[in-house]
């Protein structure tokens, strides 16, 4: 072969050469492209899912109750006055004893009145003396009268005498029935049962009529009701309750809320709303027989309007309130996740009612949701007994997991992700 043969053979093989490398790297390229754009999702399916716990929507009762800030008012609190002035000379009652209507309490020096007493009969006996014999004047005038022997202006002026003198006997014994009465005022009774408080004057003091602050207070310890205030958005539906005549139950509570003190009825509506606050006033009645409600003692009060019955209930951590409203996290039978919107009703601090979104039957997501999102992958946690517990119970737990086991799954999530 010639070497202009040789030549344009050998330039034909490393130009097909050079194409060759050219196509290899082209594919090679193609093949990072379609690694990084289709590769990419199913690379994250190898990430772990979430450990969250998780509880079942289930239909049952649901108490509608409005929780309210109220005060222990006493149905009676009396402060006994003097009704006229003296020195206070005795005390009949020790403090804080309980004492019944009538009961001697106090005495005011009563000679002075019952001076004028004896004042006012003295002067009851003189005018009585003066109208016996003006009716027998009368009398004598009369016959005389009839006998044309006296002149008729004589007899007119002793029936005139004789009524003055009747009208000074009526006054004279108005005079003693006042004597009498402030004799009685004299010695202070108890005007209602109750308890009386710290003495406000001691012996040996002047009073005056209405003085203030008074001989002492009395207060009526039980039966006693308790004053609260509801808001006008729930008044409806107390009112409706209450006017049906239903009964409406009443739990009190201490000022921390961690005892309950008593139990009674809501007896009565406030007739306004207070427009500052746009609340109305409520009054229970409670029999107080333990006397553990004290007269203005602040309570927290917890009124039952209604009872919602075969109603969607979910754990209460489970309802989550962001952007799209209340929402739950919807377990899928593809263990993923969903937000689902829904609209939550009462609750009872452990479970609340779930009015539309959601049915019985549906799983949400109780615990471990701060790392969720739509379409997540997880895995529901298996609740442990606690040591004491009877297996039967802890089916019923695993939808309720402890602190503990919440801590536990956070730890396990966070070294799996790691």
């Amino acid at each position: 072969m010639s070497a202009d043969t040789l030549r344009a053979a050998g330039h034909f093989r490393k130009s097909r050469g050079t194409l060759v490398a050219v196509v290899i790297i082209m594919a090679i390229i193609l093949l990072m492209l379609f690694h990084l754009i289709f590769g990419g999702k199913p690379a994250r399916t190898g990430n772990p899912p979430q450990v969250v716990s998780a509880a079942t929507a289930t239909l049952g009762d649901m108490p509608v109750i409005l929780n309210e800030l109220g005060t222990v008012t006493p149905i009676s609190t009396v402060t006994v006055l003097p009704q006229l002035s003296g020195y206070l000379t005795d005390i009949g009652y020790q403090e804080g004893q309980d004492v019944k209507k009538g009961q001697f309490l106090a005495q005011i020096d009563p000679r002075q009145y019952e001076i004028n007493k004896l004042q006012a009969e003295a002067q009851l006996a003189k005018d009585q003396a003066s109208l016996d014999q003006a009716r027998a004047d009368l009398a004598r005038y009369q016959q005389l009268h009839q006998q044309k022997s006296i002149a008729e202006q004589t007899y007119i002026d002793q029936t005139f005498t004789v009524a003055q003198d009747e009208a000074a006997v009526k006054a004279d014994k108005a005079t003693i029935a006042q004597d009498e009465l402030n004799l009685t005022y004299c010695h202070i009774t108890a005007p209602v049962d109750g308890r009386v408080g710290l003495r406000l004057v001691d012996p040996g003091n002047y009073v005056t009529a209405s003085s203030s602050p008074g001989i002492v207070v009395i207060t009526r310890m039980k039966p006693t009701t308790v004053q609260f205030t509801v808001p006008q958005n729930s008044l409806s539906q107390v009112l409706q309750r209450f006017n049906a005549g239903n009964k409406l139950p009443v739990t009190v509570y201490n000022s921390d809320d961690t005892k309950q003190l008593a139990s009674g009825t809501l007896y009565a509506i406030g007739n306004q709303m207070a427009t500052s606050t746009g609340t109305v006033t409520l009054r229970a009645t409670f029999a107080n027989d333990d006397e553990l409600l004290y007269p203005n003692e602040f309570v927290n009060a917890r009124l039952l309007v209604d009872t919602m019955k075969q109603a969607v209930l979910v754990p209460t951590p489970a309802v989550q309130s962001g952007a799209p409203g209340d929402y739950v996290y919807l377990v899928n039978a593809d263990d993923t996740v969903s937000v689902h919107k829904v609209t939550q009703g009462p609750s009872d601090g452990k479970n609340t009612v779930i009015l539309s979104g959601l049915s019985a039957g549906q799983t949400v997501v109780t615990d471990g949701m701060d790392r969720l999102n739509d379409g997540a992958k997880i895995k529901i946690a298996q609740a442990k007994p606690e040591s004491g517990t009877a297996p039967a119970s802890a089916s019923s737990s695993a939808n309720t997991p402890h602190h503990g086991d919440k801590r536990k799954h956070d730890s396990d999530s966070a070294s799996s992700n790691s």
